[in-house]
């Protein structure tokens, strides 16, 4: 995450890290610090994350990229052949549907905040 959306969302007090990372463009950053678990909203639902916190210019276009551990506390399930995934939390699911034309459905039809799906990004970039 920007140190910048860090700020902005006055997350709390960030701990030390002696992480080094080598980002895709091979340049070496050094995290500023990593944040605990903080709350993510998906849908109706609310799991912890951690995050590592870099110094950067942020890019609105880009979106935060949750990764393998958030799935994991999500108990994502992952259907490739019906291009789905579906987090469940107790006897609820919320399926995001990853296609063509990104959509979102679940079982109860409410309001849903935006989740950003990185298909079309990802498109962009691999034909750059």
């Amino acid at each position: 995450m920007p140190l910048s959306i860090w700020k902005k969302l006055r997350l709390p007090t960030l701990n030390d890290t002696k992480m080094v990372l080598e980002l895709a463009d091979r340049t070496i950053s050094k995290p500023t610090g990593v944040v605990e678990n903080i709350f993510v909203k998906v849908g109706k639902f609310y799991f912890p994350a951690d995050f590592v916190i870099l110094d950067f210019v942020a890019d609105p276009h880009v979106p935060l990229i949750l990764g393998r551990p958030f799935l994991s506390t999500a108990y994502a399930l992952i259907d490739v052949y019906e291009g789905e995934i579906t987090l469940r939390h107790d006897d609820q699911s919320l399926t995001l549907k990853c296609g063509d034309t990104p959509s979102i459905s679940y079982n109860n039809l409410e309001s849903l905040n935006k989740v950003d799906l990185i298909d079309a990004t990802c498109e962009e970039y691999s034909q750059a």
